[in-house]
C-alpha cells in the first residue's frame, strides 16, 4: 500500500515504522484511498470499428493452428490499475474473435461464464453442450460456465463476434479453470425450440443450473421485443435477455440488455454501481459519460464505468447491445442505481 505524503507520516517514530515495515503492517490513516468517496478510477473508452475492423482483417491472415483456435484480440482498458489487469471495464473482459470459412475451434470448457454477440458474417455456429447455435449478425450465443463449446464455420468469408467473459472476477477469486477436449460428462440440454412461447415454459427445475437453458437468442426476436417495449424512465426502450425459467439474468455474472434510443431524444442522466460494455448494432450518436463525450457509430464498442453519470443521444435513433456485471452487485447487496433530478 502506498502511503500519503502528509506530515502525519512523521507522527510514527522511526523505530516503530521499521517494525511495521518488517511485519508488513501499514497504518490506515496514511492510506491515500481510505475514506475517499466518489473517486473515479476509470474513464469511458471506445474501440471504433473503423480501426478495429482493419486490424482484424490483417490478423486473420495469421493461420497457424494455435492462432486459429484463439484468434482473439482483447479490448484492454487503458486506465487499468495494474499492468496485469486486462479487463475492459470493471469485472468484464470483452474481446473480438474472427473465424474464417472452413476453420474449427475445438471443444473446450472453463469456469468462466462467456457470451458471443455476432458482429458480422454468415455460416458459422457454436455448439454448446451438444446444441448447434447458428451465429448470424445480432445473435447472442451463451456459453455458460463449464459448458462444452466449439466453433465451426461452414460458410463463406469471415465471421466476427464480440466475446464477453467474467474472467477478471474469476482471476481475482482464484477460480479460473480451463479444460480442453475431448468432451466428457456432457450435460443433456433441452432444445431451445422448447421455449417457443413467451410466458409459457416447460416445467423444469429453475435451480438446477445458474444459467439460461436457452443458448441462442436470435436478433430478429430481440428486435421484435424491443419494438414492442414501452418507453422507459430514461426516455429509451430497453429489453432484457432473461432465463425463461425464472425471469432473471441469462448467467450468474453477466446481464444483457438491448437499448433502443428514440430519434432526437436525450436520455435522462443515469448512473449505477455496475460496469457496462456497449456494442452499437445500428445508428449513430453521442454519449456523455462522466466528463468524456463519446461519439459512436455502427459496430463501435465503448464502456460505461461504474458510478459514472451517462446520457445517450441519437439523431436518427439507434440500437445498442449492453453487457453489464449488474448481477454481481445485486447479489452482493451492493447495487445502487439512480437518475439525476
Amino acid at each position: 500500500m502506498t502511503v500519503s505524503s502528509s506530515s502525519e507520516t512523521n507522527m510514527i517514530p522511526a523505530s516503530l515504522r521499521e517494525k511495521m515495515v518488517d511485519t508488513d503492517l501499514v497504518p490506515l490513516w496514511e492510506s491515500p484511498t481510505a475514506h475517499k468517496l466518489d473517486v473515479q478510477r476509470e474513464q469511458a473508452h471506445i474501440w471504433p470499428w473503423s480501426a478495429t475492423r482493419s486490424i482484424l482483417t490483417e490478423t486473420a491472415q495469421i493461420s497457424s493452428p494455435k492462432v486459429v483456435e484463439r484468434r482473439v484480440l482483447s479490448m484492454v482498458n487503458p486506465f487499468s490499475k495494474t499492468p496485469e489487469d486486462e479487463a475492459t471495464t470493471g469485472t468484464i473482459s470483452a474481446t473480438l474473435q474472427t473465424l474464417l470459412a472452413g476453420e474449427v475451434a475445438r471443444p473446450h470448457r472453463h469456469s468462466m461464464n462467456a457470451l458471443r454477440f455476432v458482429m458480422e458474417g454468415h455460416g458459422a455456429s457454436t455448439i454448446v453442450d451438444g446444441k448447434d447455435c447458428p451465429m448470424e449478425p445480432g445473435d447472442l450465443v451463451l456459453t455458460p460456465a463449464w459448458t462444452w463449446h466449439s466453433h465451426h464455420h461452414n460458410g463463406q468469408g469471415a465471421t466476427i463476434w464480440m466475446d464477453v467473459l467474467d474472467v477478471d472476477l474469476q482471476l481475482y477469486l482464484g477460480t479460473d479453470e480451463f479444460q480442453p477436449g475431448p468432451i466428457v460428462d456432457q450435460t443433456p440440454e433441452v432444445a431451445d425450440s422448447s421455449f417457443a412461447v413467451a410466458g409459457i415454459v416447460p416445467d423444469l427445475d429453475a435451480t438446477e443450473r445458474p444459467y439460461s437453458p436457452v443458448f441462442r437468442y436470435e436478433w430478429k426476436d430481440a428486435v421484435t421485443a424491443l419494438n414492442a417495449a414501452p418507453i422507459g424512465e430514461d426516455g429509451s426502450r430497453r429489453v432484457r435477455y432473461v432465463n425463461p425459467l425464472n425471469g432473471q439474468a441469462v448467467m450468474a455474472t453477466l446481464d444483457c440488455y438491448l437499448t433502443g434510443l428514440i430519434a432526437g431524444l436525450e436520455t435522462r442522466e443515469f448512473r449505477t454501481t455496475a460496469n457496462t460494455v456497449c456494442c452499437v448494432v445500428a445508428g449513430q450518436g453521442i454519449s456523455q459519460i462522466g466528463d468524456r463525450q463519446i461519439k459512436w457509430g455502427e459496430k463501435d464498442i465503448f464502456t460505461i464505468p461504474q458510478n459514472t453519470w451517462v446520457t445517450h443521444t441519437s439523431v436518427e435513433g439507434a440500437q445498442i447491445f449492453m453487457v453489464t456485471d449488474r448481477e454481481i452487485y445485486r447479489k452482493l447487496g451492493l447495487l445502487k442505481e439512480s437518475f439525476k433530478d
